[in-house]
């Protein structure tokens, strides 16, 4: 995409590895990143530049403590409602915000402006709800090469908003986190000990099968079981392509080289897991109604295990079963609202339940115990998969 500038923007939160995701991102595909973070200190920032290899801090552009720029040799500064005003010496680029037609259209006739952010263009992608009040062909009649598109742009939509006569676009959920590998989501496999097989080898049996998700759950384990646990099932997935997810114990996503975490209602809150772990690690939540789908949505989460669909032996304490009305349900308000993190149905599904759960919306199902107990784990993992892709 010659002279289509792609420009990342970084998450509002600091997390650990920030400096190397930015240095990725400027030796990759993005002509520059923006610094957004309205609640860091001076001293958090200094922490985070210090970390940015000085021949790439031209390409940064500050949102915030903009007086550090000359000092780190930082080329742009980005104008906002903190900061709305460059310092008097400022020599370097701008940019500033906008959100209808009309400002963008007027900032964009303003030489002291590089280029100016239209935002959104799509519903955002974290925050639901969140989308423009005027139409894509009101947007795009402010289009120039100025106006950098903002707001649920994904990789998909580049080719429509270059053509549309954006000079740009802005990523800032869509820049830095994994998105789950929609082909795996389908079937999520989830160990549980109470069986005769042990977890890891029907971790095992299920990705023989095909299964390419698997999620470690042991509750009772202590730390050093789910360590062992989650080293090999680590190892098998890699083995097999497939996505590793840990429940519950975010401290051993690193240790184990999970893929991500999935949390609880009573385990650790998303937002707090999402700033200990970074935007590029998948988390996924529960939820049971549209409102827990929300909230999990607005607080990072990439995913949602949305149950039961019925009464299973495999978990305690469960929440009020949805059967497929249920599921309706939810998906209608889901799409009414623009949450748009994926679904995965959990809780006793059987086969011969895939069908009608897929067609009510959902966005893969979730499974234990209709594997375990099969004379044939593998078989019966390869049977629901075809049951899956013959639903589609």
């Amino acid at each position: 995409m010659s002279g289509f500038r792609l420009i990342a923007i970084t998450p509002p939160y600091m997390y650990k590895g920030e400096a190397g995701h930015i240095e990725k991102a400027l030796r990759g595909r993005f002509s520059r990143v923006h610094i957004r973070k309205p609640e860091a200190t001076e001293t958090e920032m200094r922490k985070l530049l210090d970390r940015i290899p000085e021949e790439l801090r031209d390409r940064i552009s500050l949102h915030d403590h903009h007086r550090l720029a000359k000092e780190y040799c930082i080329g742009r500064l980005h104008l906002n409602s903190r900061y709305p005003t460059a310092p008097d010496d400022w020599k370097g680029s701008l940019s500033i915000s906008t959100h209808t037609p009309e400002e963008a259209m007027t900032a964009a006739g303003l030489e002291q402006y590089d280029y100016v952010l239209l935002s959104p263009v799509a519903p955002s992608l974290s925050k639901p709800g969140y989308r423009s009040q005027y139409s894509f062909g009101q947007l795009a009649a402010a289009a120039s090469e100025k106006v950098v598109a903002l707001g649920g742009v994904t990789d998909a939509m580049l080719p429509m908003l270059q053509e549309a006569g954006f000079g740009g676009a802005a990523m800032l959920t869509s820049a830095w986190q994994t998105t789950p590998d929609p082909e795996a989501f389908r079937l999520q496999f989830i160990t549980h000990p109470a069986t005769e097989r042990d977890v890891t080898e029907g971790a095992r049996l299920a990705l023989e099968g095909g299964c390419r998700w698997i999620q470690l759950r042991h509750k009772d384990a202590d730390h050093d079981t789910l360590l062992k646990e989650g080293l090999a099932i680590a190892s098998l997935c890699r083995q097999h392509g497939a996505t590793f997810i840990i429940d519950d114990h975010v401290e051993l996503v690193e240790a184990t080289g999970a893929d991500g975490v999935h949390l609880g209602k009573n385990d650790m809150p998303v937002a707090e897991a999402r700033r200990r772990l970074g935007p590029s690690v998948i988390i996924g939540a529960t939820a049971n109604t549209a409102d827990e789908l929300e909230a999990a949505a607005k607080a990072g989460a990439d995913y949602a295990g949305v149950g039961p669909f019925r009464f299973t032996t495999t978990k305690e304490k469960l929440a009020p079963t949805l059967g497929v009305a249920g599921y309706e349900e939810i998906i209608r308000k889901k799409n009414e609202r623009g949450i748009r993190i994926p679904i995965v149905a959990i809780g006793g599904i059987t086969k011969q339940d895939i069908a009608a759960i897929l067609h009510a919306g959902t966005d893969g199902i979730a499974a234990s115990g209709t594997i375990l107990t099969a004379a044939d784990p593998a078989q019966a993992t390869r049977e629901i998969i075809d049951t899956i892709n013959d639903s589609l």
